[in-house]
């Protein structure tokens, strides 16, 4: 069995996986945007509607008064306009003493005028509410979250306490705010800025499924909010959904049209979504600017070759690491480009010259190791990948590499193979692509359905797409070994899996087939067996393209 070292280590080095370079590349995603606070802050400075007003689109946010001197207050007459005065009937009024003295950021005055008020009506949701932001402004959050809570412990639906304690929530970066802003939602579905919130707080957990949900029902909200632009389009490259993404990033260039970062961000878009072209002409500005930065440079690279502009590629590139002879990522990507272009050698020469400059650079060890195995030159691909995992014991590639290498050695003795997999697996456990090589070299075996063995490769095989559900190789291996054991259904069932996310795949195509001739439902097997030619004649089209060009290595001048 042969492994495709290119698509296997050097992808994991993160040089096929353009997007996500996303993140990071235009706002600061790690702390992310602010609505309630920033959104009533920046809206008052402006003499926008007043809070609360029908055409105020920010109705009902609490914000932080710390924050929003001699503005953000106003929120509070959306309480003494929503709730029927505690005291109109006897002509007081401390509701509007309260507000006024809240207004004025005169907070100890608001907490004197409010013992007494609470000292009559202690359940009053309005009253402890007005206490909490009294208490915020003092920036006493500790003491704000209680009065809120007990204002919600009395009346569970009372929005500008749900609103209040949220925002508090949310500005501390603390789980509590979920719960509240979805009680929100079930009162104001359409709440777009609690959507909006949502979403962010579902981007920091990496859900972006549940982000995109969320950034959708928000609406315009988060157009003046460059921030959460940039992490909606993120979210929609994570699912996916690149098209959509490229909207979002355009609006983002749109506003920021002089910031190389926004522009940037859109070509990465672009090359995802299999738009090489649109990428270079996007990027083309910051090339034809005289001082074109290193990360464009690297991304339109990348964009010549996806555009099967492979001298442009090379020179960009080059150049790139001529200006940034440090950055270890430029080495690599060219590795990636001799690697598709069957230039080992090539890619070793340059591999060579960043060592030269970063002699304890790991993932340099690492993408030289893969070339050298390219050559069958084992012994300093071996020494290249311990070298790596010396100067970096914590990731994981190294130990894959070396597995790889064993099989490739011992293809005719398997059980070597298999002895330096377990090996490695014995230390990394949580490996997925280590636990997809055992399955594949125990498959090599041909051992019999029921047997350990094969039992043992089913076993890892599925433990491998479990740490690592996008691990098309393992669910190939999968397929296979259901195919073997007469268990049609799970094997239909891995070959779609792979094919939801590359319908190219050769593999998934040809195990479909066998596994739908099984069956009583054949109709879509003609279908099948057309994509499946077209894409083996595709991959030949796309060989023949790799081979319009070598790379080689130009001797130096030579000295008299």
């Amino acid at each position: 069995m042969h492994f495709t070292l290119s698509e296997s280590i050097l992808s994991r080095l993160g040089i096929i996986k353009l997007w996500r370079r996303l993140r990071g590349l235009f706002v600061n995603v790690s702390s992310g945007p602010t609505f309630y606070r920033s959104s009533v802050r920046d809206r008052c400075a402006a003499g926008a509607p007043f809070p609360g007003s029908a055409t105020d689109p920010f109705r009902g946010i609490i914000p932080d008064m710390r924050q929003a001197p001699g503005c953000g207050l106003l929120v509070l007459l959306l309480i003494g306009l929503s709730v029927f005065s505690l005291f109109g009937q006897s002509g007081a009024d401390p509701i509007g003493e309260i507000t006024a003295a809240l207004r004025a950021h005169d907070f100890s005055t608001a907490l004197q005028l409010l013992q007494p008020a609470l000292q009559h009506s202690p359940n009053s949701a309005q009253l402890l509410t007005l206490q909490a932001l009294a208490y915020s402004g003092k920036g006493q959050r500790k003491d704000a979250l209680t009065a809120f809570r007990s204002a919600l412990r009395i009346s569970p639906d009372y929005l500008p306490a749900l609103e209040g304690s949220a925002q508090l929530e949310y500005d501390a970066g603390n789980a509590a705010a979920v719960p509240l802003l979805q009680h929100i939602l079930r009162l104001r579905p359409n709440d777009a800025t609690t959507h909006a919130m949502l979403a962010v707080i579902a981007f920091k957990k990496g859900d972006c499924a549940l982000a995109v949900q969320h950034f959708a029902q928000s609406g315009s909200l988060v157009d003046s909010q460059p921030g959460a632009l940039q992490e909606y389009g993120v979210c929609l490259m994570e699912i996916k959904q690149s098209d959509k993404a490229i909207a979002i990033f355009q609006q983002i260039l749109a506003s920021h049209p002089e910031d190389p970062r926004a522009r940037r961000s859109l070509a990465t878009a672009q090359l995802s979504a299999g738009q090489p072209q649109d990428a270079i002409s996007t990027l083309q500005p910051l090339l034809e600017s005289g001082k074109p930065d290193v990360s464009g440079m690297q991304l339109a690279a990348a964009a010549y070759e996806a555009n099967k502009d492979t001298p442009n590629a090379v020179k960009i590139l080059h150049e790139a690491i001529v200006k940034d002879p440090h950055n270890t990522a430029l080495y690599v990507d060219f590795a990636n480009i001799a690697m598709t272009h069957q230039s080992f050698q090539t890619g070793i020469d340059m591999i060579h010259a960043g060592l030269n400059v970063e002699p304890k650079a790991a993932e340099l060890y690492l993408a030289r190791g893969v070339l050298y195995v390219q050559l069958a030159d084992y012994e300093k691909a071996e020494s290249d990948f311990e070298k790596a995992e010396q100067l970096d014991p914590h990731q994981t590639l190294s130990a894959a590499a070396q597995s790889m290498v064993a099989e490739e050695r011992n293809q005719d003795d398997p059980d070597r193979a298999l002895a330096t997999v377990r090996s490695k697996l014995a230390k990394k456990p949580e490996d997925a692509f280590l636990w997809y090589l055992q399955a594949a070299i125990l498959v090599q075996k041909a051992p019999n359905p029921g047997s350990a063995e094969f039992q043992q490769a089913m076993q890892s095989g599925k433990k491998a797409v479990g740490l690592r559900p996008s691990l098309s190789a393992a669910h190939n291996v999968l397929a296979k070994l259901y195919l073997q054991a007469g268990q049609i259904a799970p094997a239909i069932t891995e070959c779609r899996l792979v094919l939801r996310d590359n319908p190219a795949n050769q593999t998934a195509l040809y195990h479909l087939v066998l596994a739908l001739r099984k069956t009583n439902d054949k109709a879509e097997i003609p279908e099948l067996l057309k994509r499946l030619a077209k894409a083996r004649q595709d991959a030949t089209k796309e060989e023949a393209e790799h081979n319009r060009y070598k790379l080689v290595t130009e001797p130096g001048p030579q000295s008299d």
